[in-house]
């Protein structure tokens, strides 16, 4: 298996899920990660009881697998001066610093760049944070589910106008894997930039701009016009295009319809619906009139899917040509999309407990090969191990540990 980031290694001083997201990626490519946690607490999601108000066991818990599998993790208390000092010789070692404390935190433990630069000029110094390091919010924390999902406008325009309130996320980490993923390309870029320049650089990326970016094209599009997007209530088609919409079917399921452009699936789309004498209507038959009789051709179509089953267009439609896609859930698609499955979307380890655990792959093959990974490693496991490498005998080892330096 080819891993692109073999051969670095990232200090990685951060918890929830966002910023370790990143570094867990960097670890399945590769990269050695070291985990730097609280020696007696730990990362404060290793308390957590339940996701998104689902239980969750310990030992088994998807917001510490998820963003730190493949790492090593070292207990230290940066507030003190020795594991500061132990800090320091790490970021000695290491070629990417990676943290998500807010300035205060990082200036009173000593881990802000000034500090962990002259350890080390020579590190790439990675921030992630909920709404940017400028600014008169650059103190405030938050998490995906605020800065992503509800200042972005992301939540806004994915609310139906016609409801009273807006929806919530819905997702545990939502935004925050997709921020980790903007840093990891970020950090590639940095170490890119490394090699070709010799020049160490600082990286940034927040939450709020990661929402922005996402929902880039509406964005960019509401500057422009001042118009605003907002999802359709369900079911209610499409006023602009029959062929672009959400259709219910008989049993209360889903089918999305996603043809921007009709051309050269009108008829097969008719004829896959039922509708095929409408393919010579001219009200629908070419493109144009398709889209400008939009609204009566979106209330045929309406009407064809109700006469079927969820399951039954999730199987007929399979030979049609145009674009579309069942609503499912999650779990659907992790045990019977085949799509998914050959795709290698899944990997599974053994838990430290011992029994299988499953966690979905970083979205990125090479060479068509599915990246592998271990499991998150619980909280200090390998303190002692990671000192040792850096050449601290046992006696001094035992001496941080009764001073609570380290776990």
């Amino acid at each position: 298996m080819v891993q692109v980031m073999k051969g670095v290694r990232v200090l990685e001083v951060a918890q929830f899920t966002f910023v370790p997201a990143a570094g867990a990626i960097l670890a399945d490519w590769g990269a050695d990660v070291i985990k730097v946690e609280h020696p007696v607490r730990g990362d404060t999601q290793r308390g957590f009881i339940n996701m998104g108000g689902v239980a969750v066991e310990r030992d088994r818990n998807p917001l510490i697998e998820h963003p730190n599998r493949g790492k090593r993790s070292i207990g230290i208390d940066t507030s003190t001066k020795e594991g500061q000092e132990l800090l320091y010789e790490l970021a000695k070692t290491a070629d990417v610093f990676l943290t998500n404390y807010l300035p205060t935190v990082r200036q009173k433990n000593k881990f802000d760049v000034e500090h962990i630069r002259k350890a080390n000029p020579n590190i790439i110094y990675v921030r992630g944070s909920a709404f940017g390091d400028k600014g008169p919010e650059r103190e405030k924390g938050g998490y995906d589910g605020t800065a992503f999902w509800t200042r972005s406008g992301v939540g806004y325009t994915m609310t139906p106008k016609e409801m009273d309130g807006m929806l919530g996320q819905g997702m545990p980490a939502f935004g925050d894997s997709i921020g980790g993923m903007n840093i990891a390309g970020g950090i590639s870029a940095a170490l890119f930039h490394r090699a070709q320049t010799g020049e160490a650089i600082e990286v940034d990326v927040s939450l709020l701009a990661s929402a922005w970016w996402a929902a880039g094209a509406a964005v960019t599009h509401g500057m422009e016009t001042g118009g605003v997007n907002r999802n359709p209530m369900p079911g209610t088609g499409s006023r602009v295009n029959p062929f672009m919409g959400n259709y219910l079917t008989s049993d209360g399921g889903t089918i999305n319809l996603c043809m921007p452009s009709p051309t050269g699936y009108i008829r097969d789309t008719f004829e896959h619906l039922g509708l095929a004498e409408l393919a010579d209507d001219p009200r629908f038959s070419e493109p144009r009139a398709l889209i400008v009789n939009a609204e009566e051709g979106s209330k045929l179509v309406a009407e064809a899917f109700k006469k079927q089953t969820f399951d039954y267009w999730r199987n007929h439609l399979k030979s049609m040509k145009g674009q579309w896609a069942p609503f499912q859930s999650l779990l659907d698609m992790a045990t019977q999309d085949e799509q998914a499955i050959a795709n290698d979307i899944v990997v599974e380890y053994e838990g430290s407990d011992g029994k299988p655990y499953k966690v979905v792959r970083g979205p990125i093959q090479f060479n068509h090969e599915p990246t592998q990974t271990t499991r998150a490693p619980q909280a200090s496991e390998h303190t002692e191990l990671v000192l040792m490498e850096l050449g601290l005998e046992w006696e001094k080892i035992e001496e941080l540990k009764s001073k609570g330096a380290i776990a």
